[in-house]
């Protein structure tokens, strides 16, 4: 025969005991898909992938526990990319990251409510992403490159390096934003007596038949823009550019670090830890619309005295006691 007061205690318990299971229930997995503009094989993606992932476990986010990441490789191909996109959306994702103007692009057209964060894009504003940098508006947010000012920023600093260059070929993928580092470079090249060119590239063979092309005249120099194409190829335009004996100015660091001249730039790596935040904030039910777009604050220079020294070139002192990391 059990007590009264006993058989409360045991009442008490069994409502109790569902109560303490709920409570010790594991939060729900959210899902992210990330579309990569690189090849699976770059080192460069990998990296800036591995901050992302790095810098949303410090943030409280558990892969296997709290969190699943499902990330792909679109190799600069619209096509691939486009097929990854639809993939990784009937997968039900919470969220979806990309980078770069080719990525973002594809995804915004596939995505039309789910939040969508993106890296590392040129004029989110005139490329249709974004209706305002304080107020984006819509489920698309993210972090923006450079300005279109750059295109003669990039100019002036390599005729920092080599004086002697008359002529610049600007490498762009013919979009909307390269178009605006294009026109600057222009507006800047007739004060600092160059020739500039345009030289627009879609894909690997385009770049190579752009580039010996444009070296069979002397003096010449290069600008690469940011863009999914020169992104995808960039040990190729390094290699191209050594061959060819072409003083070059890239905008990345990874450049620098694989041969080229000098890059003059934003940390990219650093830019998908940022991404990362703005993840967390939206998964934990923060609007896309409510979070301003950012441009980097803080650029920074590598150079590489290797290359310079091949190609018989000096880097003044002051350059050199401004670059954040100089290559031996």
């Amino acid at each position: 025969m059990i007590r009264r007061r006993e058989f409360i205690t045991l009442l008490g318990g069994a409502v109790a005991w569902p109560l303490a299971a709920r409570a010790q229930q594991p939060e729900r997995m959210r899902r992210i898909g990330v579309v990569m503009a690189y090849a699976e094989s770059d080192p460069n993606g990998q990296v800036q992938f591995k901050a992302f992932r790095e810098h949303l476990q410090k943030l409280g986010w558990t892969e296997g526990t709290n969190l699943r990441i499902d990330l792909r490789f679109g190799a600069g191909d619209p096509v691939r990319i486009r097929q990854l996109a639809k993939e990784l959306l009937s997968l039900g994702p919470d969220l979806m990251v990309g980078n770069s103007n080719a990525v973002t692009t594809i995804l915004q057209s596939e995505v039309h409510t789910l939040p969508l964060v993106f890296v590392s894009v040129s004029d989110p504003i005139g490329s249709g992403f974004i209706a305002d940098l304080a107020r984006p508006g819509g489920n698309i947010t993210g972090f923006a490159n450079f300005q279109a000012s750059m295109g003669g920023k990039w100019l002036e600093k390599l005729l920092e390096i080599a004086p002697l260059v008359q002529r610049v070929g600007l490498v762009y993928h013919p979009e909307p934003p390269n178009f605006g580092y294009l026109k600057s470079a222009e507006a800047a090249a007739p004060p600092l007596k160059i020739k500039l060119e345009g030289l627009p590239v879609q894909s690997r063979a385009g770049i190579e038949q752009a580039l010996e092309t444009f070296a069979r005249e002397p003096r010449g120099g290069l600008v690469i823009a940011p863009n999914v194409v020169t992104f995808a190829n960039s040990s190729l335009i390094v290699a191209l550019a050594e061959r060819h004996r072409l003083p070059a100015i890239y905008p990345f660091a990874f450049y620098a670090k694989e041969g080229g001249l000098i890059s003059y730039g934003f940390d990219a790596v650093d830019q998908f830890r940022q991404g990362a935040v703005y993840a967390d904030k939206v998964l934990r039910g923060a609007k896309p619309s409510d979070l301003p777009v950012q441009h980097p604050s803080k650029f920074e220079i590598v150079i590489n005295l290797k290359t310079a020294r091949s190609l018989g070139l000096e880097f003044p002192p002051t350059l050199i006691a401004l670059a954040d990391e100089v290559i031996e």
